[in-house]
């Protein structure tokens, strides 16, 4: 034995005479345990996700700043560039203003098969594809002028035949 009492090698307890651990008390222990651990684990990791939503946030916030930061104004153009980017900007006719294109767009709104559409526009020499982009300058270059009144009073009567 050492100075604390306690045997050197063994340990001195007679095996045979021990009676047997209680199944029953290790069980409920163990089963304590792992239910305490997996509470603990619950949280842990919830909290976890609740700060890695918190930083992905701020991390999203940052860069929407940064883009914001980093982009360039557009530089203004001179006042008499502006005058003369208007002034050909008024006199460019597009499709959606020229009547004889305005009323097959109409016809599109409406809800007439484009197919139909688009062979109409072939009989008449016009160009279907001009459906696609009404924002796109005439393709014969037309200005706004005498000659779109004309055409104007003639394709109100059209326009009436296809309502309903």
């Amino acid at each position: 034995m050492d100075e604390d009492g306690l045997p050197i090698v063994g340990s001195g307890v007679d095996l045979t005479k021990v009676p047997a651990i209680q199944q029953r008390r290790v069980v409920a222990y163990l089963n304590q345990f792992v239910v305490h651990t997996v509470r603990f684990l619950n949280r842990f990791s919830t909290v976890c996700e609740e700060k890695l939503a918190n930083i992905s946030l701020r991390i999203q916030q940052i860069e929407t700043t940064l883009c914001i930061l980093e982009a360039k104004p557009a530089p203004e153009a001179a006042p008499t560039q502006k005058a003369e980017a208007a002034a050909a900007a008024e006199n460019v006719m597009t499709v959606a203003k020229d009547p004889r294109y305005a009323r097959y767009l109409k016809m599109v709104q409406v809800g007439v098969p484009v197919m139909a559409i688009r062979n109409k526009m072939v009989l008449e020499g016009l160009d279907p594809n001009m459906l696609d982009s009404p924002d796109a300058p005439v393709p014969d270059g037309a200005t706004g002028g005498a000659d779109d009144q004309d055409v104007t009073a003639n394709s109100s009567d059209s326009e009436s035949s296809f309502s309903d």
